[in-house]
């Protein structure tokens, strides 16, 4: 069977002046061409050759021996070529670009830029692309717990947190609890692994232990009270949403700061006001 989307060896079965026809050894009737251009220098009727399988400009299977960036059902970082009316089109190596329609995009992109994108077959039997890789992506990563990862955030949940595709293959969460900061689609962060769930999924932080992270909170309260110019306005008994909007920072996290630069005497706290000495 000649397969979309995929590399695979087929036959040469016979040659044209165009090119030459390839099939699979068992079908006749199911062939497809591969450019004259394409065909290895002395290939001969009965050779191998491995190709990769998608659709030319006029909706007809063709081959290649070009080898594109991503293949079906697999996640690859692209570029942006273009931007149409039917959505954005991607380099992914071949001739034809890659289409990425709208409604297939997480966040607005534009040309130059990089996305993360998965490729899939649609409706009409074509390959596009997808920006909403979870389907895509891999839980059996070698990772363990209390690893460094490195990976692209794709989706942001209010319910859930920020869903990061870990070396752009394998399924991680920064969950809600544990996200920090102006984390954006399209960002490229660093975490450590939390946990490593039963179906193989990571749970991510983008925060240290906190015995580790203590000593970064307290340096990021004492920039934030230096922006203050040397009082801040609210102290650790301040309400968790002004915290956080604030700081980035849960209320435990900020006192345990607060509490590490009081006992360093660099600080001294008022009724309503942290301060310098």
């Amino acid at each position: 069977m000649i397969r979309l989307g995929e590399i695979q060896t087929l036959r040469i079965l016979k040659r044209v002046d165009f090119g030459v026809y390839l099939w699979d050894g068992e079908d006749r009737e199911e062939r497809v061409l591969l450019p004259k251009k394409q065909v290895p220098e002395g290939a001969q009727s009965g050779d191998e050759v491995e190709v990769f399988i998608y659709r030319d400009s006029r909706d007809r299977l063709i081959a290649t021996t070009a080898r594109p960036k991503v293949t079906l059902h697999n996640v690859a970082r692209l570029s942006v070529a273009q931007v149409g009316k039917i959505g954005a089109f991607l380099d992914w190596g071949l001739e034809k670009e890659l289409l990425l329609p709208f409604k297939e995009q997480t966040r607005k992109v534009s040309a130059g830029e990089e996305c993360l994108a998965a490729l899939y077959i649609d409706k009409s039997s074509r390959l596009c692309a997808t920006m909403n890789v979870y389907p895509y992506l891999s839980t059996d990563s070698p990772y363990r717990k209390d690893d460094r990862v490195r990976g692209t955030v794709y989706e942001i949940s209010r319910n859930f947190g920020a869903f990061v595709a870990v070396d752009d293959r394998y399924s991680g969460l920064i969950p809600q609890r544990e996200l920090y900061g102006a984390v954006q689609i399209g960002d490229v962060i660093e975490a450590r692994v939390t946990e490593v769930k039963e179906d193989g999924k990571l749970d991510l932080s983008i925060r240290e232990k906190a015995y580790l992270q203590i000593e970064k909170d307290a340096r990021r309260v004492l920039e934030i009270i230096e922006s203050f110019d040397g009082a801040l306005p609210f102290t650790d008994k301040a309400s968790p949403e002004v915290i956080r909007r604030e700081t980035q920072m849960s209320k435990n996290e900020f006192k345990r700061a607060v509490g590490h630069l009081l006992k360093e005497g660099m600080i001294q706290i008022t009724e309503r006001a942290i301060r310098l000495k």
